[in-house]
This record gives C-alpha cells, structure tokens and sequence, in this order.
C-alpha cells in the first residue's frame, strides 16, 4: 500500500500545525500597526530575513515539484533548480538594495516612488494580486496531495484545510509571525532534507526482484472517485491503492546491492543502471493507462525527458524555443515575485537587506543540490505513486521510516502553510495599500489598513481554494513556471527601467505593467499545455506554439515601456543625452 492511515504521522502533523498556529497567533498580537502588520517594522535581523528568504521561497515547488519531476523525468527537474537559483544573482546584483531605498510596504510603492500616480498604483496592485493567485494554484495542490499519505483524507479536504488554516494565520498574525515561521519552516527543510540526503547515500543501491516489477495499471474515474483495474482507490476495507513504481532493475557489473556510496559514486553508478519508469497514457474518455517502461539511467540523467524539454532532443523549433522561454521567465521571476519583493521592507537598511539575499542565495543552493539525490533516490526506491510526482520526496522518507515520513510531510506541509500566507499578505497589503488607499485615494487609518487587508486576505484565500481543486494532479514545479512568466513579464521590466533609464515615464510604466501582465496571461490561456490539461482538448488546436510565454511577454514589456515613454516625456531636450545601462 503507497498510502494507509498514520497515527504516528498525524500525531506529528497536529503537533506542527498547531504550534505554528500558536507562534503565529502569539506574534501577530504584537503587530499594531500597518508598518508593523505589513513589513514587520523593518526589525527584523538580516541573517533571520535570509533564512526567511529559503523559506519562502522554497516552496510546494521546489521540495515537491522539484524532487518529483527529478524522480519521474531525471535531469530536467534538476534544470528547474538552476533557473531558480540563477534568479537569485539578478535578485542580489539589481534588485535587493535600490528596491529597499525605494519602498515601505509593496512592490508598487518602488516603482511609485518617484511619480506618486494613482495609476501606477493601480497596474502594481493589479500584477501583485494575479502574481500571487498564479503562485498559490501549486501551493494548494502540493497541500491536496499531502494530506493523502498524511491523514488519509481526499484531495479537496487538504486544499480547504490549508485554506482555512493560512487565513487564520493572515487575520491574525502579520509580516512578524510570517517571517519567523518562514525562518523556522526554512531552517527544518534543509536540515532534514540533508537527513533524507544522508541516508539515501548509505542505504546505497539495490536490485528490484524481477517478481515485484510493475505491472500495467488502469485509473478510471466515475462518478467523481477515482478507480485502479476496477477497484476504488481509498483507505477502507474493499480499496486498494495503485501500485508503487520507480525500481532499479539492473547495476553495473552485474551486481545486485552497493552497499553506501559517497554523492558522486552514486550519481555515477546509476548513470550505468537500468531503471524501471512509467509512461503515463490518458484516453479520451477519462481512463489513464500507466505502462512500465526499462529505461539506461544515463538517458534519465540527460535533459530531454520531460515533454515540456523534449524539444532539446528533436529538431523542433518551436520546442526548443518554449524550453529556452521557460529558463528565462525562471531567471527573470524571482527578483518579481510580490512575496519576495516584500521581504526587502522587512530589515532596516539597504545593507541589511544585501546580506540578506546572501544568506539566502547560500541556503537555497544548498537545497538545490540535495534535491538531485533526493529526487535520484526517489527514482529507484520503489515507493513512487504513478499517478502524482508531487508525492516523490515524502514516499522516499517513508521507506525509511515511519517518522521520518511523519516529519518531512510535517514540515513539506508547513512549507505550503508559510509560503500561502506569505502570498496572501503580499496580496492582502496590495489590495489594502496599492488599490484602496493609493488608486481610490480613500484615507484610511492604519486600523483600517489592516482591517482591509484582512478582509482582502479572505477573500484571496477563498480563490486560491477554488483553483487548487481546478488545478488538481499537475505537477507543482510546472505551474510554478507559469507564475514566474507572468512575474517576469509585468513586474521586471518596469522596475529595470525605473532603474536605468533616466527617461522613464509614468504612462511608460503603467504601459509595460499592464502590457506584461495581460499578454502573459492571455498567452496562457491559449497555450498548448492548457488546451491539453485543463480544456481536454488537441494541443494542436492550442492558439499559440509555445506554452511559456515569457520569450515574447518580457521583450513585450520592454518595447511598451520603451516606446510609451518616448511619446509621453515631459522634456524631450533631453533625447539622445541619456541612454538605457
């Protein structure tokens, strides 16, 4: 059985979530203000802001999505990581110290500092709120995945819990609360991660007996529950669960075990493997055929893979070209996303807030790394439910223990707890600073500001609900993908030529704000991936080649900006004096 009840393992998770709520509930008390609410008064020391930093940012995604696709598609999950972490140089040499000196609260109040337009405002506060529900769909559908394993409940049940849970940390706590659970959430992740790594290394490689090979299994769905060869999958008497994959069929030398092995020797050793993968074949009608499939562990450690990279392999344009716009919306949406953006107003100077990102950019690389092994370790552990890559890492712990498994779903549960609020206050305080009080012009008290917020925090919860159940099954770090395009396009371009190019208007900046965030969200619409996953329809059919869109979007962005400005500057004796660095 992949999933049964866990006593242990709710034991754990009740333990966790409780204490959180409490820690939340115990500092959120002391967050008077909207300084305070919002950016937690600038107090906060840089080395915690920087593990804050990891613990936002090492989301549903990155523990989740990422171990997963490196578990079920090899090498291409690991690229992931790369883009990721690679936006952390634009972050730490752009962004950190001149996004400081010019904000209080939010994104917009960077880009707004100079011109104070109503209108600037409103486009920032509109980005940060789409930004932020594209960024919660996979943290909702990573918490929906966790709660199986975990409390032997439905998907549905772990998207509304996390719901309800994370608006109540919103209402209740602030920026203060977020940022120490954050510090907390990101500090456990590493280190058992690092755990996890460990004792994947030493328990070493071993040989899967023919007779517990895979075998092919047929999902159905009826009536709104889903079936394995004809059986409800579930935890009752009468349910069974599918069948567990990713096994190791054959090692070098003919042997049948290694024995522990140091990180390189085991990257190497299964480059010279055989691996036991599935392919995944969904039928119109609703059935899903999952196929085993033999593969060499040298091909799973090249790109090509995953269907988004299989253009790497092919002579495909078009699929080269969504591989190499997918690397650039991830390089360009870190230094983007609202959630991060905020947590530069959280430390007191534009030093603080350069170290910061240091201690940051050390520990999610660090992470980065461990994710290979533990992904590669997931591969060939025997544990993998066919059906959702989410639940690659937590299925690894498992193997090896019950409460290592209790704790790394704990934690991986408090990973989409910390990041969601986050997410929510960044949106929230948009809602409450951007829209309210700088588009409508409505003065508001900081009583009210937060009260605001509040209310606009339940709200945004309530959405996030409703497009993890619609999102359901996808792969985290994949959605992922599409919320760091849309970031890349709306927000990056404004703020670099805010930055660097003296000429920049207002009209210029409301233009490529505006420009970036519609076309990034209409060429998702249309995108091939949405026509195939959510619409069940021929990716033929899809309106645009590429489904990442961020190849066009951010150049779009650029061109708006740029030519909106030229025809909206106010001293046009200064042309050709002043130049684009």
């Amino acid at each position: 059985m992949i999933y049964e009840a866990n006593t242990l393992a709710i034991a754990v998770f009740s333990i966790l979530v409780l204490a959180t709520l409490a820690f939340s509930f115990y500092l959120g008390a002391k967050a008077k203000s909207s300084q305070g609410y919002f950016a937690a008064g600038g107090s906060i020391h840089w080395f915690v802001n920087g593990i804050a930093f990891a613990g936002d940012y090492l989301s549903a995604a990155s523990f989740l999505g990422i171990c997963g696709m490196i578990a079920f598609f090899g090498f291409d999950g690991f690229l992931y990581s790369i883009g990721y972490l690679a936006g952390w140089i634009v972050a730490l040499l752009v962004i950190a110290e001149p996004l400081k000196r010019l904000g209080k609260y939010t994104f917009a109040d960077a880009l707004d500092s100079k011109f104070q337009s109503r209108g600037i405002k409103a486009a920032a506060g509109l980005s940060t709120l789409v930004v932020s529900l594209f960024y919660l769909i996979p943290q909702m559908v990573g918490a929906g995945a966790l709660v199986k394993p975990l409390l032997g409940l439905q998907y549905w049940q772990g998207v509304v819990i996390v719901g309800a849970v994370v608006v109540f940390i919103v209402v209740t706590a602030g920026m203060v609360s977020t940022t120490y659970v954050q510090f907390l959430k990101g500090g456990l992740l590493v280190v058992f991660s690092f755990v996890l790594t460990i004792l994947i290394l030493v328990r070493g490689l071993e040989v899967t007996p023919e007779s517990e090979l895979g075998k092919t299994q047929v999902i159905e769905l009826r009536d709104g529950k889903r079936f394995v060869d004809g059986t409800p999958i579930g935890f009752g008497v009468g349910e069974k669960n599918v069948e567990p994959v990713g096994k190791l069929v054959e090692l070098p030398d003919g042997k049948t075990k290694t024995g522990p092995l140091g990180p390189i020797a085991f990257i190497s050793t299964i480059a010279k493997s055989k691996i036991e993968i599935t392919t995944n074949q969904k039928e119109k009608n609703g059935k899903q055929t999952i196929v085993p499939k033999i593969v060499d562990g040298k091909d799973m450690l090249s790109p090509g893979n995953l269907p988004a990279f299989k253009g790497i392999r092919t002579n495909s344009w078009y699929a080269k070209l969504d591989f190499v716009s997918l690397m650039v919306a991830l390089f360009a949406g870190t230094a983007s996303l609202p959630h991060i953006l905020i947590r530069y107003y959280t430390v007191k100077d534009q030093a603080s807030a350069r170290k910061s990102t240091i201690v940051g950019i050390t520990s999610i690389g660090f992470f980065y790394i461990l994710t290979l092994y533990i992904g590669l370790g997931a591969m060939v552990s025997g544990t993998l439910d066919p059906t959702d890559s989410n639940m690659a890492a937590p299925l690894l712990a498992k193997s090896f223990s019950n409460l290592l498994f209790a704790a790394v779903s704990a934690i991986a549960f408090t990973t989409v707890l910390g990041t969601v609020s986050g997410l929510i206050i960044a949106a929230g305080g948009s809602v409450a600073h951007d829209i309210v009080s700088g588009f409508f012009g409505w003065k508001l008290t900081d009583h009210q500001t937060i009260r605001v917020a509040k209310i606009a925090s339940v709200v945004i919860g309530a959405i996030a609900i409703l497009l993890g159940l619609a999102f359901e099954g996808m792969n985290v770090s994949y959605l992922v993908g599409w919320a760091f395009a849309i970031a890349a396009s709306a927000n990056l371009p404004a703020l670099l030529m805010l930055l660097f190019w003296r000429r920049t208007t207002k009209q210029g900046i409301i233009a490529g704000v505006l420009v970036g965030l519609i076309s990034s969200l209409l060429w998702i619409i249309v995108s091939p991936d949405m026509f195939k996953n959510m619409y069940g329809m021929d990716i033929k059919d899809a309106f645009v080649p590429l489904s990442q869109p961020g190849l066009v979007t951010i150049p779009l962005s650029f061109a708006a900006i740029l030519v909106a400005s030229l025809l909206t500057s106010d001293n046009p004796e200064m042309q050709g004096h002043e130049k684009l660095v």
